[in-house]
């Protein structure tokens, strides 16, 4: 019987988790080059169509900003309707096929959520974050063989996920693969990024990390918010530009300037920090997109609302899609994931290109990391609610 992290993990390597099951090959998002040339072999009878949709005019329909003196928007964007081709052509199965969305008007956070916003989320309700408890295998199906698992002694403590620090390749064992540098660590949460010894006093303005999507929408709730469907969070990602790889176009570094917060350097040994940063970036500290978002992309992986499927976007409807009513992902069946996206500080493009703006990942809804974060919205139906 192997052993693999499972109540813990999210997103980048299919899932490190906390119980007694099986040690999984690290299956990684791919390069740019398998990207480039990956064939959507699955869909390929649907390829006409979606040539015509490549071809269809995807022009944002501005709908002007409603007003309101609601507190809950003092610090979001108003995001106009309109239609988008959401996913890509000539990329991994499960950004494909692509297909337009039309989407009523929103408001979304101009920032992730802060250290210091979540704070107060904190200080009002008492609440402790899944990773300050001990582990409770909450993301395990009801009917799945994983049922009657049991969590690792040793790593029946509250803690979360944290990246080691690797001095050479030769610390990378191949039979782990990303798990040689992936780590359940005991006493690391979202005041705590690296473990019971580090702080957050000088990180108040940095996305919170080491939270769940439980965490997340708890956080919502109290605030009188939701998490993003899918759908919404491409929109805003894309910032009106239809079809471009980043929130701002198609060349990773305009003018030789980073535009986000990724992983520059041999990955996972040595992260340069190029762009100024080698662990989370305050917010605000690169450009916002067109839509008036910073950070949409890089620093923290975002938690959106809806379950992951891979082929949901065969089957999503064409209006405010909400995303499957269920989880399912073929790497781990029995494991209830949620969509994450806009990639993270970890990125590289040797290893993870999740800061595409189309590109998708998933991880275990009650499992945060050291690099897992989120940004909510307000719709207009929600302003009587409060």
């Amino acid at each position: 019987m192997f052993k693999v992290v499972f109540a813990a993990v999210t997103f980048l390597v299919a899932a490190a988790v906390l119980v007694m099951v099986i040690l999984k090959t690290a299956n990684p998002e791919p390069t740019h080059d398998a990207v480039k040339n990956k064939s959507s072999e699955k869909f390929a009878s649907s390829e006409p169509a979606t040539r015509i949709l490549a071809t269809q005019a995807t022009a944002i329909a501005d709908q002007p900003a409603l007003t309101t003196d609601d507190p809950r928007v003092a610090d979001m964007q108003w995001l106009p309707g309109g239609r988008f081709e959401m996913g890509a052509l000539n990329t991994v199965p499960d950004e494909f096929p692509p297909h337009l969305v039309a989407l009523d008007g929103f408001w979304m956070d101009t920032t992730e959520v802060t250290n210091q916003q979540f704070k107060e989320f904190v200080d009002a309700t008492g609440y402790l974050t899944t990773a300050e408890r001990p582990p409770e295998l909450r993301s395990i199906q009801p009917d799945s063989q994983l049922a009657n698992v049991q969590i690792l002694p040793e790593l029946n403590k509250p803690g979360s996920i944290c990246s080691l620090q690797l001095s050479s390749r030769d610390d990378i064992d191949p039979q782990k693969g990303a798990y040689s540098w992936w780590q359940y660590v005991p006493g690391a949460d979202w005041m705590h990024p690296e473990g019971a010894e580090s702080t957050i006093e000088d990180r108040m303005d940095h996305p919170v990390v080491h939270v769940s999507w439980l965490d997340a929408k708890a956080y919502c709730d109290w605030a009188g918010k939701k998490l993003p469907t899918e759908a919404q969070w491409e929109f805003a990602a894309r910032g009106k530009r239809s079809g471009a790889i980043y929130p701002w176009g198609d060349d990773l570094n305009p003018d030789g300037k980073w535009r986000h917060n990724i992983w520059q350097g041999e990955f996972p040994i040595q992260d340069t920090g190029e762009d100024g940063f080698t662990r989370t970036a305050s917010v605000k500290s690169f450009p916002a997109n067109d839509f008036g978002l910073y950070e949409i992309t890089g620093n923290v992986w975002e938690w959106c609302a809806d379950y992951y499927q891979p082929e949901y976007y065969a089957v999503s409807p064409s209006r405010n899609p909400p995303g499957p009513d269920s989880s399912y992902d073929p790497q781990d069946p029995g494991i209830i994931k949620r969509v994450q996206r806009g990639g993270s500080f970890m990125c590289s493009d040797q290893y993870c290109v999740g800061y595409r703006v189309s590109a998708r990942m998933k991880g275990e809804e009650d499992t945060g990391a050291f690099h897992t974060g989120f940004r909510c919205i307000v719709t207009p139906d929600m302003l009587q609610k409060m």
